[in-house]
């Protein structure tokens, strides 16, 4: 197995961690939705704990996903593959800043249990402002998610190292997504009241990143690119 094809696997498995480790844990963490948000998470278990730890995994694995595939997309232009890089650095970036307000609620809520009548009012106050900002840092993620990742898929789209069916795919879900974003911004919902834009995206990733593993990347388009680098070094000695 050639280097780039080690990529196309590596690649496909960690868009598969990104994807499903956040899955999970939102299985495992309370849901924060309702008017009394303290409660819920007032006796840290063994099971919020795994929660917190699946988040972080499946957050460093989104900023992997551009890491890995920049040394394939860099030699179709550099300043794309960059920028994928850094804005999947941002969102998670900013899904961090959601776990940490995550865990302060967690302190909190042990707290609140234990506080009188009269400070309960204002634990409540601090912990609604911890969900809001743990909401609104996913809000922005997940655009930096949707920038970065046009990115690559507009470079697969130009290049060909997946067929243009699966990145045009991509193209249009991430379009839907980004869709999503703004309609969460003008209206004050969170990002997850919109499941239906955002199910192309979750689908897209979960093909490409099974293709990744199974096909790798365009084999005749790799080869193109090294064939051009060795006229080169031959023309360049010449």
């Amino acid at each position: 197995m050639n280097s780039t094809r080690k990529i196309a696997v590596f690649t496909g498995v960690i868009f598969i961690i990104a994807t499903v480790a956040p899955m999970l844990a939102s299985s495992l963490v309370p849901d924060l939705t309702g008017a009394d948000n303290l409660t819920p998470l007032s006796a840290p278990t063994n099971q919020v704990a795994a929660g917190v730890l699946l988040m972080l995994i499946g957050y460093f694995a989104c900023a992997g996903t551009a890491v890995v595939m920049y040394t394939v997309l860099k030699e179709r232009n550099a300043g794309l593959a960059i920028g994928s890089v850094v804005f999947r650095t941002i969102e998670t970036a900013f899904y961090v800043v959601g776990l940490v307000s995550l865990q302060s609620l967690l302190t909190l809520g042990q707290q609140f249990t234990t506080a009188g009548a009269a400070d309960r009012t204002s634990l409540q106050a601090i912990g609604n402002l911890l969900v809001s900002v743990r909401d609104n840092a996913a809000l922005v993620a997940v655009f930096a998610f949707c920038l970065g990742a046009f990115m690559y898929y507009y470079l697969f789209f130009q290049s060909r190292l997946i067929p243009r069916w699966l990145s045009g795919f991509g193209i249009v879900a991430i379009i839907l997504m980004m869709v999503a974003c703004v309609l969460a911004l003008f209206s004050g919902n969170r990002i997850t009241s919109y499941i239906p834009l955002a199910a192309p995206i979750f689908l897209q990733e979960m093909v490409l990143a099974v293709w990744l593993i199974v096909k790798g990347f365009n084999p005749s388009v790799i080869a193109s690119k090294y064939g051009k680098s060795e006229t080169n070094e031959l023309l360049s000695v010449a």
